[in-house]
């Protein structure tokens, strides 16, 4: 197949959910979206690379995504696979499963590779989790976002959020409905900017060392394009969950610009 001719096209479903994503959004929370995805990155090959803070991230990355023009397909966990309903629904809409923790993590960058390589827009969470950080700056990245860029040599635009974790608790679905309610009467303020295209053309693919400085890149990114969405929250956030566990060890400590 010409993959350049035949780039892939989001299914139905998906395209529905995002719409439906979009809706539950605006029930919520107000959405505000910054920032553009290039008109000629639109249908691919991209990687979006987004901050990880909430388990209400993927709903607001399929809305905001929608307000962007772009349909990407998720690297998701591999528990949502498993799930009787969303499973299928994930399956079908194109979404890439990632069994954390196991051998197979390294089937899911065959597979995001494949499906950038057929002209896919990827989104990506370069955590690896939902960060932990106190302040809830993006922690030090895993290096599967930042090998997969290099290997195809598909843009990164960094995708910067904040406000959803005042929707969702960090332990939903413990505290899932006091989160809805809470957010139905204050509606929070969720903001996402689609920043920049990462540099990352001075490095190369299998050169050692390369993924680890295309990661601190990405990380520094998503963290410069952060900063404006929390002005008043320099330090810590001002909403704090208290379910949500802290942990130092992952803290991204950005470089200076060279």
């Amino acid at each position: 197949m010409d993959t350049a001719r035949s780039p892939w096209q989001p299914p139905l479903i998906w395209r529905a959910a995002q719409l439906l994503a979009r809706v539950a959004v605006a029930l919520l929370a107000r959405l505000e979206v910054t920032g553009s995805v290039p008109a000629q990155l639109r249908r691919g090959p991209l990687i979006l690379a987004a901050n990880h803070i909430s388990p209400f991230d993927p709903v607001v990355m399929a809305a905001a995504c929608r307000a962007a023009g772009v349909a990407p397909r998720i690297m998701a966990t591999g528990g949502l696979f498993r799930a009787p309903v969303v499973g299928a629904a994930m399956r079908r809409a194109g979404h890439i499963r990632v069994e954390r923790g196991s051998s197979a993590v390294h089937q899911a960058l065959d597979d995001a590779a494949a499906a950038v390589a057929g002209g896919s827009v990827i989104l990506v969470y370069p955590e690896g989790r939902i960060g932990l950080d106190p302040g809830m700056w993006p922690e030090r990245g895993k290096t599967g976002t930042a090998r997969l860029a290099l290997a195809c040599g598909a843009p990164v635009i960094p995708v910067a959020q904040w406000g959803a974790h005042e929707v969702l608790p960090y332990r939903a679905p413990k505290g899932l409905l006091r989160g809805i309610v809470r957010s139905v009467l204050r509606r929070p303020v969720i903001r996402v900017h689609f920043g920049r295209p990462v540099e990352l053309t001075d490095l190369a693919h299998g050169v050692p060392g390369a993924a680890r400085r295309a990661t601190d890149r990405i990380i520094d990114a998503l963290t410069d394009e952060l900063v404006p969405l929390r002005p008043d929250e320099p330090d810590r956030p001002r909403y704090v969950d208290p379910g949500r566990p802290a942990d130092t060890s992952r803290s991204h400590r950005r470089r200076p610009p060279a």
